[in-house]
């Protein structure tokens, strides 16, 4: 090999090191451009809705389904926005009781000792420390959302745009099998948005009406936390039962049994019921897979890491199937979504 060769082959090794140096310190903001995708995904599955069946015209489909999904939003919040601030306030209030409570039934006298620099009332300066960071923590995950929403309108305007783009970092001539690919991945994460939003929804006001019947206090935002949580496979029901069950313990024993055994009811359901309904076929990303994908989304990137694990997963799994093993290995596999309609 000549000095030439060797200085040229280091230099795209030293550069191919610093381009993954360079995507570590950005992964929050790849998160945030995947889940800008994630909503534009929505919007534009809404729009090809209203495209096909209410005959609207293809330069109006995006902006009338932006302004519905709003119009939704804006009648739930006037319906039920007072009703829903005040029974989340109630739970912020009784949530320390459950917690409490289920400390003294595990034998922990003081559960506030074993908290990081110690919650204590009598410390001051540290809990104001802490409210002013929980504060800080709920204002950029909103600025977060604002973000998410901004972006994905831009993305769902002009997905050709993005698509070419996205192309030309290839070589011509793997152009048509790259498109292919993400054409594939848009499909599986359509399909697969389009159940999750029906089973969450199902899930919030299952679990709205149970906990109402059982006398929870704040059923209806326990109900919204159960149904948001939900959004996350596998993890989400345990975390969206835990602050229902907290609750239901500050009330008594009896009743958090009930709501635990109502959780399990609700998600057997939903496994059985709602999305064998509503087209669970198109999930076929290995239970254990998506679970450790899920998990190392976590620990490696925190929340929107645990958020957008499975997603992610779909995404990595449908390019794998389709590259490696379809294209490369030359084995018939199926892919997630393939042979519905668009």
């Amino acid at each position: 090999m000549s000095d030439r060769d060797f200085v040229r082959k280091l230099l795209i090794a030293a550069g191919i090191g610093v381009l993954g140096l360079v995507l570590w310190q950005l992964s929050d903001v790849l998160l945030l451009a995947f889940g800008s995708v994630l909503v534009a995904v929505i919007l534009r599955a809404f729009a090809e809705v209203l495209e096909r069946h209410a005959r609207v015209p293809e330069r109006w489909s995006l902006a009338l389904a932006s302004l519905i999904i709003l119009g939704l939003l804006a009648t739930l919040v006037f319906l039920f926005g007072t009703q829903m601030r005040a029974q989340f306030v109630n739970i912020s209030t009784r949530l320390p009781e459950g917690i409490a409570n289920l400390a003294r039934r595990l034998g922990i006298d003081d559960i506030s000792s074993l908290a990081p620099g110690n919650l204590s009332l009598q410390q001051g300066g540290t809990l104001l420390v802490r409210v002013i960071g929980i504060g800080g923590t709920l204002a950029n995950a909103l600025a977060d959302l604002f973000f998410l929403i901004i972006a994905g309108l831009y993305i769902a305007a002009s997905p050709r745009i993005y698509r070419v783009g996205l192309l030309k970092l290839f070589p011509q001539s793997q152009h048509d099998r790259i498109g292919e690919s993400l054409d594939a991945s848009g499909q599986a994460l359509k399909l697969w948005l389009a159940s999750q939003l029906i089973a969450m929804t199902c899930i919030g006001i299952l679990a709205t009406i149970a906990f109402w019947i059982i006398g929870l206090p704040s059923p209806l935002a326990l109900g919204i936390i159960a149904g948001l949580l939900d959004f996350i496979p596998f993890l989400g029901p345990i975390l969206g039962a835990f602050p229902a069950v907290l609750i239901a313990l500050s009330v008594d024993v009896k009743s958090a049994l009930w709501t635990a055994a109502a959780m399990f009811v609700i998600q057997q359901i939903e496994g059985n019921v709602i999305f064998p309904l509503v087209g669970k076929r198109v999930i076929s990303v290995p239970p254990a897979l998506a679970l450790f994908a899920i998990v190392a989304g976590g620990v490696l990137f925190g929340l929107p890491g645990l958020i957008f694990g499975f997603p992610l997963s779909v995404v990595v799994f449908v390019l794998v199937k389709k590259l490696y093993v379809r294209e490369t290995l030359g084995e018939q596999t199926p892919l997630p979504g393939e042979g519905t309609s668009s």
